[in-house]
């Protein structure tokens, strides 16, 4: 028995080690690895196929000229990604593209994309004229972004997937410099690559792709090294020189199964190329004279004027796209209006008519040179490509695409610090030196004066320069700001925001604020976010208005019955009282008497504490076309936590509502009132930590732009100070479970002590009972799950506090619990133990009167039936309240982050078996009737004090009542609490009846078999059977005695030596 005994402790102990440490060591970050890079070699023995087919281009090569450094930097210039590719229409067409999972009714087409890589110049072997060099050409069709990555140099492959197809191919040949075509940069190249397998009939010719058991592994490929390729770089980089041009053809036959039809290649120059600035005669068909009136420069916005506007402009097109505003102005004809701008719209774009719904701008490979202006006046040139891009194309594909197109501008312009505009001339597609599709003109600012109507940290439009003959209508856009991003674009100079909403926020506060009783309680008990006594007023200002943002997930209000689909909030605040974005105090310059603390100024009274508050709500994933954008500003009250808002919302894409609505302000609906509630700071445990998001529009419900009233909750969120305690909800949580469970020892000690005085007692003790505890302690040792409150978890609250999980101090805690449960499931152990001895010290005295020994059979029995029928009626009361909702995933990750699979009854099986554990005095009361005590084997501080114990998690989560995440089901393993045992009802059912059991063996053991069953008897109905004498307690020490010579004398003395051991 000890050896078991023995074997058990270090087996747990094991176990609980072997999980600590898996869980306390750090995730390493994974690294992918690409192909092992085998060294390759050079040898440039094609040399002579190469001067044989580039014969043309040696003939027309200029010698190199020693003071030109251009051939060392070739490797970095002379490459380019994302590059535009097309082939000539005919019978052979190059690669294949798998479309069979495109759904029919997308509106975009496969991208050719193309890239070159130069990987090798041959030095050595360089002549006046040429050098050697090698490349890899990758052409692909694609819809998606996997392009990017630079293939594997060791040999040329065919790839393809559905939606993908990419082709490389390996290059020798040379590098020349000419002087035609105003200077060139030219490379001829022999390639080597694995084409992909044409069929005879030109009509089908990729008919193997068709098949239903296609390999994409195992294609059909035709080796072939008759390729070439001449690549076109311009010597010098301007506006109407900026294009790289290419030719790949094949040199066999047309009979031949390896030749395809001419392929035709455009990109441009990388970044890190020289941009010469030149063309002043083009630039002034556009900008002379300088500035140029436009409506913006009328319109009251204060624009930069300062000597850092590169810096600036480099940091806001880098940082992200711009957006196209809706022509709401234009009045013309449909045709007209829809238009964007100069660019040649697709489809899809001349399908929004004229909202322009979600297309994109960039403003690629910007070239900002700092000039003397004059009067010492800071001046810039600027070159830049603005390229135009769809809805539904990759937005990170079309970010870096380097092909000219008719939805792409070359613009070139310059830029004075007396007006702050800059001016530049933009030619669309490709540019002849003559500029004579250089019909547009592009103006630009950065303004530093924001409200409620302008948000944007660019504004711009595009309109055509002969205003004689407008073809379009000129085409604004614009970038929204965040104000985390501020600080990094003026250094010097202070944006500022102007507040015009405020007298209309006061109504909304006047109309909502409550007064009551209840109210003054809530003021005098709670409190909420609130300026803190810090250095300086700013500093203040800028800490509330992080505790102010929100970015967190959100359900509606109040929770529906049906799962709600996901939605995301995000809540940025722009400014709040005289701060505009954020304020660190070593970065920024302070606001001149805005230095002081707030609480020592004699303006700031406490009616005075309204702080005038301006920001952007983001609402995604909600099925709502009403809006997705809300520009706000109003007032907020730190005192009971509420911002009361006016809200603003572009209406703009809606033109024909426009000209029926005559009270929109700039093409916004500023009709909305919202108004935000905050969590308290205090009371944390006890209250929700939720904030509630209401938007009401105060319009008519006949007036188009009506919507209807919109409520949101958020998930639990954690304010800036509860994020740098350490006291996080699992840290209060571990400490809980640590109280518990040495409350839990403390009892099972005493049981144990007790047992000691009362050995008659031990063989009226259940085992059952006292293996459902041993089962319930083993569980988390052995799985690594917590031991109690687990299911309070919260996923968006355990993401917040990532950080505190990592802490020294979590992961003692998290020890101490995994020690303590070890404790406990010992000092069960000992408990079996001492009871299994009894019993058999029982039997060895009355060999012969086996059936008067307690047995735990007809109590396993029981139980089990008790269980197994309870578990079923949870799984049909879980249907049935779930049936009307839709099917669930029934995969979700688990807290390592591996994906699992897990089924609606093992969901409930676990959970169930917690509850076994919350019923564990479930044996016993079935024990002590059917062995009709007359004796107390369990000692009250016992059985008390683990059903206190057992319903000290439930109390905490009915106090507590957290909202519950409804995207459990989906993504993580713990379910929606309000579909189980575990909701409200659960916390308040479960711990009756776990009362009314300790209830029951208090009852048992206070009053023997005979007085309970007299005490129940009604007239002639006894709810108890007779008595029986079956189980009557054996004569103790004077039987001993005798007992101890007969037949089973030995095994007495055995047990009776174990027991004193």
């Amino acid at each position: 028995m000890k050896s078991v005994y023995l074997a058990v402790v270090v087996c747990i102990m094991y176990e609980m080690f072997t999980i600590g440490l898996t869980n306390f060591v750090p995730e390493l970050e994974l690294e992918f690895r690409k192909e092992s890079s085998v060294e390759v070699e050079y040898n440039y023995e094609r040399i002579g196929e190469v001067k044989k087919h580039c014969k043309p281009v040696l003939s027309s090569a200029s010698e190199f000229r020693a003071e030109d450094n251009r051939i060392a930097d070739i490797k970095e210039e002379l490459n380019f990604g994302y590059g535009d590719w097309r082939q000539d229409l005919g019978d052979a067409p190059i690669v294949p593209f798998d479309d069979r999972d495109i759904p029919k009714n997308l509106l975009q087409a496969p991208s050719n994309t193309s890239s070159f890589w130069i990987t090798d110049i041959d030095h050595a072997h360089r002549t006046k004229k040429y050098v050697s060099v090698s490349g890899i050409l990758m052409l692909g069709m694609t819809l998606d972004t996997s392009f990017a990555e630079r293939p594997y140099e060791g040999s040329p492959r065919f790839q393809i997937w559905p939606s993908h197809t990419q082709l490389s191919i390996s290059f020798e040949g040379i590098y020349t410099e000419t002087k035609q075509n105003g200077g060139e940069r030219v490379m001829c190249l022999l390639g080597n690559a694995m084409l992909p397998s044409r069929e005879s009939d030109s009509n089908n010719p990729w008919e193997w792709l068709k098949g239903s058991d296609l390999n994409y592994n195992q294609v059909p490929l035709l080796q072939d090294d008759q390729i070439l390729l001449v690549l076109h770089y311009p010597l010098t980089h301007t506006l109407t020189n900026r294009v790289i041009r290419g030719e790949l053809k094949s040199l066999n036959p047309k009979s031949n199964a390896k030749y395809f039809d001419q392929v035709h290649i455009l990109a441009q120059m990388l970044k890190s190329t020289k941009y010469e600035f030149g063309s002043e005669k083009i630039v002034s068909k556009a900008c002379d004279p300088y500035p140029y009136r436009d409506n913006l420069m009328n319109a009251g916005i204060d624009v930069y004027k300062g000597d850092s506007f590169c810096a600036i402009l480099e940091q806001v097109t880098n940082s992200g796209d711009f957006t196209v505003v809706p022509n709401w102005k234009c009045n013309g004809t449909d045709d007209y209006c829809s238009k964007l701008g100069p660019f040649v719209s697709d489809k899809e774009i001349k399908a929004t008519n004229g909202s322009f719904k979600d297309v994109i701008l960039y403003m690629q490979d910007v070239r900002c040179k700092s000039t003397n202006g004059h009067q010492n006046a800071s001046a810039a040139r600027v070159a830049a490509v603005f390229r135009a891009a769809p809805a539904l194309e990759d937005q990170y594909r079309a970010r870096w695409r380097s092909g000219l197109s008719n939805m792409t501008l070359a613009a070139e312009g310059i830029w004075n610090s007396s007006s702050g505009q800059l001016c530049m001339v933009g030619c669309l597609g490709i540019v002849d030196s003559e500029g004579s599709t250089c019909n547009s003109r592009i103006l630009l600012y950065i303004p530093l004066s924001f409200s409620i109507k302008q948000r944007s940290i660019i504004i711009g439009s595009i309109s055509s320069i002969d205003e004689s003959n407008k073809v379009y209508f000129p085409l604004s856009f614009e970038k929204l700001v965040r104000p985390s991003e501020l600080w990094n674009y003026f250094r010097v100079s202070q944006p500022y925001y102007s507040y015009s909403k405020i007298q209309s926020a006061g109504v909304i506060l006047e109309k909502n604020e409550p007064f009551s009783f209840g109210t003054l309680v809530k003021k005098s008990l709670l409190q909420f976010p609130k300026l803190e006594d810090t250095d300086d007023f700013l500093s203040g200002l800028s800490l509330l208005a992080e505790d102010l943002t929100l970015q967190i997930s959100a359900v509606p209000d109040p929770f529906p019955n049906s799962h709600p689909p996901r939605i995301d909030i995000q809540m940025d605040i722009f400014s709040l009282g005289p701060l505009f974005g954020r304020y660190w105090h070593s970065g920024n310059i302070t606001i001149r008497g805005e230095d002081t603390p707030y609480h020592t100024r004699a303006e700031y009274t406490e009616k005075q504490l309204l702080l005038n508050v301006s920001a952007q709500l983001t609402i995604t994933g909600k099925d709502n076309s009403n809006f997705t954008v809300l520009f706000l500003e109003g007032l907020y009250d730190p005192h009971f936590g509420r911002i009361y808002l006016v809200g603003c919302r572009d209406v703009r894409a809606s033109s024909k509502i426009l000209f029926q609505s005559m009270d929109l302000e700039s093409g916004l609906d500023c009709m909305t009132e919202v108004i935000v509630s905050y969590p308290p700071t205090t009371a944390r445990w006890l209250v929700n930590p939720t904030a509630r998001i209401s938007i009401v529009s105060q319009r008519n419900e006949d007036d188009p732009l009506y919507f209807g009233a919109i409520k949101l909750q958020t998930l639990p969120i954690m304010y800036r100070k509860q994020r740098e305690d350490i006291l996080s909800r699992r840290g209060v949580e571990g400490i809980l479970r640590i109280l518990t469970l040495s409350l839990a020892i403390a009892c099972i000690t005493s049981q144990l002590f007790y047992l000691k005085q009362n050995t008659d007692s031990s063989p009226f003790i259940s085992l059952v009972m006292l293996g459902v505890q041993a089962l319930g302690y083993s569980l988390p040792l052995i799985t690594g799950a917590e031991a109690l409150f687990k299911r309070e978890a919260s996923d968006s609250y355990e993401m917040q506090s990532y950080d505190l999980e990592k802490s020294q101090w979590l992961s003692l805690i998290d020890y101490t619990v995994k020690l303590l449960v070890l404790v406990m499931f010992l000092l069960t152990l000992r408990l079996c133990q001492k009871v299994w001895k009894s019993r058999m010290r029982l039997l060895s005295r009355t060999p012969l009167e086996s059936h008067r020994v307690p047995s735990d059979k007809l109590v396993l029995i029981a139980t089990l039936t008790i269980h197994v029928i309870g578990y079923i009626v949870v799984l049909i009361v879980h249907t049935v309240k779930t049936s009307q909702m839709p099917l669930q995933t029934d995969k979700f990750i688990d807290s390592r982050g591996h994906s699992q699979t897990l089924r609606e009854w093992e969901i409930e099986l676990e959970e169930y078996i917690g509850l076994v554990q919350d019923f564990f005095l479930l044996p016993q009361v079935i024990g002590n009737f059917i062995w009709q005590i007359d004796c107390k084997p369990l000692r009250k501080l016992y059985f008390i004090g683990i059903t206190v114990v057992r319903l000290l998690p439930h109390f905490y989560d009915y106090i507590r009542a957290p909202v519950p995440n409804p995207y459990f089901a989906e993504e993580y393993e713990f379910v929606n609490p309000a579909l189980d045992f575990y909701s409200n009802f659960g916390d308040v059912a479960i711990p009756i009846i776990a009362v009314f059991l300790a209830a029951a063996v208090y009852c048992q053991q206070r009053w023997n078999y005979e007085q309970l069953s007299q005490s129940l008897t009604f007239r002639q109905c006894r709810l108890l059977p007779a008595g029986s004498r079956v189980y009557e307690r054996l004569p103790s020490k004077s039987l001993e005695t005798e007992l101890a010579c007969d037949v089973n004398g030995n095994t007495s003395r055995k047990l009776e030596l174990d027991n004193e051991e």
